[in-house]
């Protein structure tokens, strides 16, 4: 598929069926990497879909997904547009946030595997596996209506908590649209980790690139940190299964014209897309109040082991979901339905969904690498409201398949490395870190390195990682 470059680290493809360009914000070596598995015939496949406004974007950290690619953006016109599933993605509100101690490397230097069992112990990883937080039926309608404001009310959460959540970690979800069998597989998993890419790890900041905005995020060299990865587990799931079926159904003709299954869509005024965006809203509800509770956990693991009580949110993002918001396009203001599929909110500075706390110097971005590399903290950058809807990248984005690193790794060897290296990782199995080798993803450093250079999200931190509990 053939590429234009336009600019340095943006390319471009716009061909006859494409009802608005498709961009491609990667350097050389990432687009290369990109170009090994279908992302670029899904962005214009997302690119030729109705009611598409501007154009779509493939971040740096993009690969390959099911129907939209992961790392894709797109904005859909919100009155005459469309919701798709497929360009959300199955775990609903899968997110990052980060928690801050008043705790130095030194600190927990020899207490790493401590760490790393009290941490595996306290937090349910795995299928299935239970939760933190026991929950009725009642309780679970409440979680999913009102996101974290529930676990304020309930003392699970503090108000520091529930104002450095995205969105204050609440939209507008509908508990009675949700699916019952999501509801049943959600009901005893609120504050688990759950499998594959999801993780709680604990980092230190290695290096700061912006001092200003450091100090504004409560940042400093030589701090401990936990990023904790995880999302709406099987209740969200299920909701996008019985989504995408139900939308089959109801526009077989949609169905039938679409290149790619996961790529159906529902016209925005329709019942049914009404219906998803609640359900969907609500899992997102749910996302958040699972991240919240395993925050408390590592709360309470941090105090019991360290006696350390200064556990303190950051920031918590979402990178699987899709919202009304304003954005230019064509030289007007037009409010538009974006989809962030494996993509993060990145907006500056002075944007009013910034918390106030941090509206001086941008949304706090999260972006993780591997088990066995570096993370960062960045900032959202001015041009992002531009070139990319206000988004940039989620993560090192996978360049193998999980298969394909079973094939190439093996779990021990990897353990063992990384505890050489002084990462000491927990997972269920071996073939869980095999997945999830170092090996598996594209290099964080690049990814971060076209992000800060376009200017959609800016560098502030980097952290190297000490501890990690794998699914």
């Amino acid at each position: 598929m053939e590429t234009e470059k336009i600019s340095e680290y943006t390319y471009r493809i716009k061909t006859p069926e494409m009802n608005v360009p498709a961009k491609i914000y990667a350097s050389e070596k990432l687009l290369e990497q990109i170009k090994q598995d279908s992302t670029l015939k899904q962005a214009c496949n997302m690119a030729s879909l109705p009611g598409v406004q501007k154009h779509v974007c493939v971040m740096p950290d993009g690969h390959q997904g099911y129907g939209f690619p992961i790392g894709g953006v797109a904005a859909f016109d919100a009155q005459k547009g469309l919701i798709s599933p497929g360009g959300i993605g199955f775990d609903i509100n899968c997110g990052i946030r980060v928690l801050k101690t008043g705790l130095t490397a030194e600190d927990i230097k020899g207490k790493e595997e401590q760490l790393a069992n009290i941490l595996y112990s306290k937090v349910p990883v795995g299928l299935g596996k239970g939760g933190y937080i026991d929950i009725n039926e009642e309780q679970l309608d409440r979680v999913l209506e009102k996101g974290v404001e529930w676990m304020h009310q309930n003392g699970y959460a503090t108000e520091k908590d529930l104002e450095r959540c995205e969105e204050k970690g609440r939209l507008p979800g509908k508990p009675d649209k949700v699916p019952e069998e999501a509801k049943k597989r959600g009901l005893n998993q609120l504050g688990s980790l759950g499998s594959g890419n999801h993780f709680l790890e604990i980092q230190v900041v290695e290096e700061v690139f912006n001092e200003d905005t450091a100090e504004a995020y409560g940042l400093e060299k030589n701090q401990v940190l936990v990023m904790i990865h995880s999302g709406s587990r099987g209740l969200g799931h299920q909701t996008c299964s019985n989504f995408v079926r139900r939308f089959e159904k109801a526009y077989p003709e949609i169905a039938e014209e679409i290149p790619e299954k996961n790529l159906i869509y529902a016209p925005i005024k329709s019942e049914e897309a009404q219906d998803y965006i609640s359900a969907m809203y609500a899992a997102a509800n749910f996302a958040w109040c699972n991240r919240q509770a395993m925050t408390e956990a590592v709360r309470e693991c941090f105090e019991t082991l360290l006696d350390h009580k200064e556990v303190e949110l950051v920031y918590d993002v979402c990178h699987n979901i899709a919202k009304e918001e304003t954005h230019e396009v064509n030289g007007e203001k037009r409010d538009v339905i974006v989809h962030r599929k494996g993509a993060t909110r990145a907006f500056p500075s002075g944007h009013e969904k910034v918390p106030e706390i941090y509206r001086d110097v941008g949304q706090p971005v999260l972006i993780p690498g591997t088990m066995g590399t570096s993370s960062y903290i960045l900032s959202g950058g001015e041009a992002s409201m531009s070139l990319s809807f206000g988004s940039t990248a989620h993560g090192a984005g996978r360049v193998k398949s999980r298969s394909q690193s079973k094939q190439d790794y093996w779990g021990e060897d990897i353990q063992k490395d990384l505890k050489r290296k002084g990462i000491h990782v927990k997972a269920v199995s071996g073939s869980t870190m095999a997945e999830e080798a170092p090996g598996s993803y594209k290099d964080v450093d690049e990814v971060i390195k076209v992000s800060d250079s376009l200017g959609i999200g800016k560098k502030v931190v980097k952290m190297r990682p000490v501890v990690n509990i794998k699914g």
